[in-house]
């Protein structure tokens, strides 16, 4: 079983920054893409950034610039550093990861719990 877990989240004023780590743990064999998506309330899932295992990165246009994700493979764990954070930044954040358990088996997207994220005016 794999297990993803995110923390760092919380409320802070828009101009602030927040940090998101994501632990994944359990039958990890190898861990590809990781990322983040963001869900607002009355609106779908979205994505926010992804980082391959050799370190490239993807960014939504909307967060180009303010946030950067980044991981460490030793501690199979992905970060979100969000900062000049917005009003509109306010959602539940979700770490994502594409993760196989073992030699020869397919890797499998795995979502954590999701952290709160609210930015007042």
């Amino acid at each position: 079983q794999v297990q993803l877990v995110e923390s760092g989240g919380g409320l802070v004023q828009a101009g602030g920054s927040l940090r998101l780590p994501c632990a994944v743990s359990g039958s990890i064999f190898s861990i590809n893409v990781m990322g983040w998506y963001r869900q607002a309330p009355g609106k779908q899932r979205e994505f926010v950034a992804a980082i391959s295992s050799g370190g490239s990165t993807n960014y939504a246009d909307s967060v180009k610039g303010r946030f950067t994700i980044s991981r460490d493979n030793a501690k199979n764990t992905v970060y979100l550093q969000m900062n000049s954070l917005k009003p509109e930044d306010t959602a539940v954040y979700y770490c994502n990861a594409d993760v196989s358990t073992g030699w020869g088996s397919p890797r499998l997207g795995y979502w954590g719990q999701g952290t709160q994220v609210t930015v007042s005016s």
